[in-house]
């Protein structure tokens, strides 16, 4: 199938509901701390996303209960909301995607729970930098597979794993478009990369080993199969004719140029 190229009035409406997206996750921050559980996040996550005239993307998706995905330590991904209880250590990650007036927005990031162990915070910050670096791919003419070239070469130097079971996605009219973006790829495979696409970039990095396992019991929770930690940071980003840009970036970490 071919990648969709979005017109300038689809990218102003992806533009907005990935911002609202990325608010999102900064208003939840407040409510990271230990002794809160995840349902309460994913009660405060829909009801901010509601209030601001949005649906949250994943409620009822292929009967995903929730309004958001939080995925706890050694959980890579899909975590679905209930009773666990924060605790001081933990590492969490809070994965969120809003509908605005008919257009998606997608994004996800990391937060530490009170005192978190250097291992955690050593594998978080390679995590980021392995998003950056992916962003840093996403140039016009580019081919698509260094994207996940690039960002696998990163995590491995540091002695981490890419996940390779879950990928990124086209993202912007509906949840999930193409190009599929893997996170591990081969150097100059894949599409060329055109003005216009828009797709997530979103490495799921482990500190043991690669595959996941998914809970029988809920159908969704992927965990590690070592048991190990998981770190995951997630934009939507469009490519342009020069720079490209982050539409989920509301802190200017991305969009400098």
């Amino acid at each position: 199938m071919a990648i969709p190229i979005k017109t300038a009035e689809q990218i102003e409406g992806i533009r907005k509901s990935s911002i609202l997206a990325a608010q999102t996750l900064k208003y939840l921050e407040q409510f990271v701390v230990p002794g809160t559980t995840t349902a309460f996040i994913d009660q405060k996550c829909e009801e901010f996303v509601r209030d601001h005239g949005a649906i949250p993307a994943t409620k009822g998706y292929n009967g995903f209960p929730a309004a958001c995905c939080t995925s706890v330590n050694e959980v890579i991904c899909h975590g679905i909301p209930g009773a666990y209880e924060l605790r001081d250590g933990d590492i969490l990650n809070i994965d969120v995607t809003t509908i605005l007036e008919g257009y998606f927005g997608d994004t996800c990031k990391m937060y530490e729970v009170g005192n978190v162990s250097d291992y955690a915070k050593r594998l978080m910050r390679v995590t980021k930098e392995c998003l950056h670096i992916g962003f840093e791919q996403c140039v016009a003419g580019n081919k698509l597979g260094n994207i996940g070239y690039e960002i696998n070469k990163h995590a491995t130097s540091h002695g981490y794993s890419v996940v390779y079971e879950f990928c990124g996605h086209g993202v912007g009219l509906k949840f999930h478009e193409e190009p599929e973006v893997a996170h591990t790829a081969p150097k100059d495979s894949g599409p060329v990369l055109a003005p216009g696409m828009i797709f997530t970039i979103e490495p799921m990095i482990n500190a043991g080993k690669a595959r996941s396992k998914v809970d029988r019991k809920d159908g969704w929770t992927a965990r590690t199969i070592d048991g190990k930690l998981s770190a995951q940071y997630e934009h939507t980003i469009l490519i342009t004719d020069g720079f490209p840009e982050a539409l989920t970036d509301i802190d200017g970490e991305y969009n400098k140029a």
